[in-house]
């Protein structure tokens, strides 16, 4: 496709912006729709529960990984030159900073992704966890955290265990990544047969897969057709979130611009709110509600988060369905470490109260 004409009028940071909202606005859109949370999918399989909210999150999962494995297969994309496969990346960062993550999520109720759509529905809590997660990840990202996050990162590297391309270590072609794809589509129809979800929602969860695929395809057709080529990339929330805050900061003067990064926040944001609008699901949602735990709580699961997914270089979407689509052994690794984290979170700091709650007859807690 060309982008000519979008750069000429735009600029290239510009065209980076305009592609990141659209793309960022119908994740936004399906998100909001189908309930996309990692932290409900987790929370299905440690509570037992009916399996809908992990089957629409494996229904996407399944689609970014599928169809970005098309995309390679056909030379539409080449990830040879991006983060995940240019330098080495941290297996310490990815495991510590994933299980952190978790936990973050638990507390917190919710991933970034998941807070910031709520934030576009009118909860406010989610809009104070999401500004602090901003925050701390600003100052992991370039702040005075960089030292105990370059202690973690600097532990274990890909470079230690022969790169970070699952398929070559397996000494496998691209073929076997449609493959794996395709398997994991199977396993994610499985899981939608036995949770039956509504037509809608399922229909928002793979569209959240497919605005992963659009991120990718996006970024690498425009990096060709730039002056100064980009790596190419796909959807992530945690370095948007620290990136902003610098270029608010003051930070732009130094040559750090809008782009992608703002783009996406941008279009998450507004393709949320606009969806929340037009179902009615917009609501005002405070810490005053009753059964809503500490504020206490939401600030150290925004904080745990904040700096766990800058550590593990993503979020639960940036490091686990960008990352894991193109099949890094680092961000499957995260995002072992974040479910993990989070299941675990749940067993002993969820567990307790609920059954606290259920002793003392009291009022179910908000479920973000």
């Amino acid at each position: 496709m060309d982008f000519v004409p979008l750069i000429d009028r735009f600029g290239e940071s510009g065209a980076l912006l305009a592609g990141g909202a659209v793309v960022g606005a119908a994740f936004g859109i399906f998100a909001q729709r189908s309930r996309f949370c990692t932290r409900s999918a987790v929370l299905d399989l440690t509570r037992r529960r009916d399996l809908q909210a992990l089957a629409i999150w494996a229904a996407g999962f399944a689609v970014a990984v599928l169809g970005v494995q098309l995309l390679l297969l056909q030379d539409q994309l080449n990830v040879t030159e991006t983060r995940f496969f240019s330098t080495a990346q941290s297996l310490s960062g990815a495991l510590i900073g994933g299980g952190v993550f978790g936990v973050g999520m638990v507390l917190a109720r919710g991933c970034v992704s998941r807070l910031l759509v709520l934030t576009a529905s009118g909860n406010l809590r989610a809009l104070y966890s999401s500004l602090i997660i901003a925050v701390v990840g600003l100052a992991t990202y370039s702040g005075f955290l960089v030292p105990a996050r370059d202690a973690v990162s600097g532990l274990w590297s890909t470079a230690d265990v022969g790169g970070n391309d699952i398929l070559a270590h397996a000494g496998l072609g691209r073929w076997a990544g449609v493959a794996l794809g395709a398997l994991v589509a199977v396993a994610a129809l499985g899981l939608v047969v036995k949770a039956r979800p509504s037509l809608w929602r399922l229909l928002g969860g793979v569209g959240v897969g497919l605005a992963v695929v659009a991120g990718w395809w996006f970024t690498y057709a425009i990096s060709q057709q730039l002056f100064e080529p980009i790596q190419a990339e796909s959807l992530s929330y945690i370095r948007p979130l620290a990136t902003t805050g610098e270029i608010l900061g003051g930070a732009g003067s130094a040559g750090l611009d809008p782009g992608l990064d703002q783009g996406v926040l941008i279009g998450t944001l507004l393709g949320a709110l606009l969806a929340a609008l037009a179902f009615r699901d917009f609501r005002i949602a405070t810490f005053a509600e009753p059964g809503t735990p500490s504020i206490l709580r939401y600030t150290l699961g925004a904080v745990l988060m904040g700096f766990g997914g800058i550590l593990a270089v993503g979020c639960t979407i940036g490091a686990g369905f960008t990352g894991g689509s193109v099949l890094a052994l680092s961000s499957v690794a995260g995002l072992a470490a974040m479910i993990a984290g989070a299941a675990v979170a749940d067993r002993f700091v969820d567990r307790p109260v609920r059954a606290g709650n259920e002793a003392r007859q009291a009022a179910p807690v908000p479920a973000e």
